[in-house]
């Protein structure tokens, strides 16, 4: 029996995120996705948006059916 995996380049945040210190985000997904870590990845709204900024993933937690990424945000993009 397999499991669904899916293999993730970009955060995108859809608004979900929890902000649990100054730069640092934990975001809850349905079903196992792997991310890498400590590398620089976009952060986006949407998967079509315009990337809203980088961020680099410290630490990945799948159970029961949902992956929980924690990630810090490193550079942000200016809305002006």
């Amino acid at each position: 029996m397999g499991m669904p995996l899916e293999f993730n380049t970009m955060i995108v945040t859809k608004g979900l995120e929890i902000r649990i210190a100054e730069n640092t985000f934990q975001l809850t997904k349905k079903g196992y996705r792997i991310y890498p870590i400590d590398i620089p990845l976009e952060v986006r709204k949407t998967k079509e948006g315009e990337p809203s900024g980088k961020a680099t993933v410290k630490k990945v937690e799948m159970e029961a059916e949902n992956t929980v990424i924690t990630y810090q945000l490193i550079a942000l993009n200016s809305t002006n």
